[in-house]
């Protein structure tokens, strides 16, 4: 059952989807899926390989036919009006096509041109600045590096200024200065567009955006803000203390508080004081530790990446 408490953007719906089911004979790839995104939606999609987002990702984009559901863009029926669809669709593959041979001009220029834009040339100048391609436009595609090449594929996905972006981790292959740019511009483009992010960088979903969807065997095991995902971890408002002395009887009255769920002792100066209720606690912590001599002591936030870890358990990567 998926649990959804999710941070709803105020823009009109411009991805609905509704009970999408994809099979490989017996294997469920996509079990049931169903969600809405509105504009300024920036959606991480997570999951484990093998879970089904690419699978998903390409029944949204029409690029493969779902054996039953419904997939609207922008109130366009995918099945239907497939054309008007993706015409309102930026998409970024996995491992994104190109013409090898082609400059990057040249690939960029061919891809305006073939959606009919009206002004290919001022279209090429805006995306190329966006990413910036300018120093590597008259190199051939194939002569690229794989991180040059993740931006050119990202380049003609934006190319026709979609309000629907959907992009397969965008950021692989790129180094750090490259990853920042790339992030920078998604975030630009959240108040415009609604966007679906597949990535296994869990602080990329951190930084920019304000959904998270987790899917494991098909499935939506959970829609949420980023924050309330984080909210979930086992060690999320853990005080961590470090002790210059014995603790002399301070597990014992520690553990009989009645908001504490236990304390680990990894040495006897070193201890976690776990929330029986999830709660911030520091305050009673520090009372509690009056008398004691303290070396340290640190209030723990929690990670997205610990509840992935913990929500997709047992799940082969």
């Amino acid at each position: 059952m998926t649990e959804t408490t999710r941070a709803e953007s105020s823009g009109e719906p411009l991805v609905e989807v509704e009970g999408l089911q994809k099979h490989y004979g017996p294997i469920r790839a996509v079990d049931g899926i169903s969600f809405t995104l509105r504009r300024g939606d920036v959606l991480g999609f997570l999951g484990p390989n093998g879970a089904g987002k690419t699978t998903a990702m390409r029944l949204v984009t029409g690029f493969l036919d779902p054996d039953a559901g419904r997939v609207t863009i922008g109130g366009h029926d995918l099945a239907t009006e497939a054309l008007a669809a993706r015409q309102m669709m930026g998409y970024l593959p996995e491992n994104a096509p190109a013409y090898g041979e082609m400059t990057a001009r040249s690939f960029l220029d061919f891809v305006a041109r073939a959606r009919g834009i009206e002004n290919p040339a001022a279209a090429l100048d805006r995306v190329v600045e966006m990413t910036a391609l300018s120093g590597v436009l008259h190199q051939p595609v194939e002569t690229l590096s794989k991180g040059f090449k993740r931006r050119v594929g990202l380049a003609q996905a934006l190319i026709h200024d979609p309000e629907v972006l959907i992009l397969d981790e965008p950021t692989d292959g790129l180094d750090p200065n490259q990853k920042q740019l790339v992030q920078e511009l998604i975030a630009s483009l959240s108040a415009s567009k609604c966007i679906i992010l597949s990535t296994h960088i869990l602080d990329e979903v951190e930084r920019i955006c304000n959904r998270a969807m987790i899917i494991s065997g098909g499935r939506i095991l959970v829609d949420a803000t980023p924050h309330e995902l984080i909210a979930r971890a086992s060690s999320h408002n853990v005080v961590r203390v470090t002790l210059a002395g014995e603790s002399d009887g301070l597990i014992e009255r520690l553990e009989g508080a009645s908001w504490c769920d236990r304390v680990v002792a990894s040495t006897p100066t070193d201890l976690e004081i776990v929330p029986a209720d999830g709660g911030n606690h520091l305050a009673e912590v520090i009372e509690m530790l009056h008398g004691s001599e303290v070396a340290g002591i640190q209030l723990c936030e929690g990670r997205l990446d610990e509840v992935f870890r913990e929500m997709t358990r047992g799940v082969a990567a």
